[in-house]
């Protein structure tokens, strides 16, 4: 890919008793994990893969993220799409200037997304238009102690 680099080199961790655990980005620096379809362009299902070729990106979409990219952040692109429409989508990205490090194929369709993990996770809802992120404080769900 021609706007491709290697993701942002990981800090060492290691808990509180010295033992390494999983590496973590420098202070700063975010993991963009974003959706392709209906986020970034026209929502296509897997279905239509014609569709996918032609469509346009949404302008805002393509500014804030290689703005993110170019301030060092890491963007990858999570999409519903299989490994089948690998090439139509990576050669869309490009042709349309989206500079990322990679995509991960194969996210669960259907919404209604709820992500475990041990480390930080922070999700923003795409309403239509990618502006500047701001911070609120919102109710979430936690495990119980």
């Amino acid at each position: 890919m021609i706007h491709k680099r290697p993701a942002q080199n990981l800090n060492e961790g290691f808990d509180e008793d010295g033992r390494k655990i999983s590496p973590h980005l420098p202070e700063g620096i975010k993991n963009y994990l974003i959706d392709i379809d209906g986020t970034i362009t026209d929502d296509i299902p897997n279905e239509q893969p014609e569709r996918m070729a032609t469509c346009e990106p949404f302008p805002d979409a393509l500014e804030v993220l290689n703005r993110w990219f170019d301030q060092g952040h890491n963007i990858y692109f999570f999409t519903s799409r299989t490994e089948d429409h690998k090439k139509v989508t990576e050669d869309w990205l490009d042709k349309n200037g989206f500079k990322y490090h990679g995509v991960v194929y194969g996210k669960p369709r259907g919404g209604n997304y709820h992500w475990i993990d041990n480390h930080i996770v922070r999700a923003t809802k795409f309403k239509g238009k990618f502006t500047e992120l701001t911070t609120r404080i919102k109710r979430v769900e936690i495990f119980k102690k």
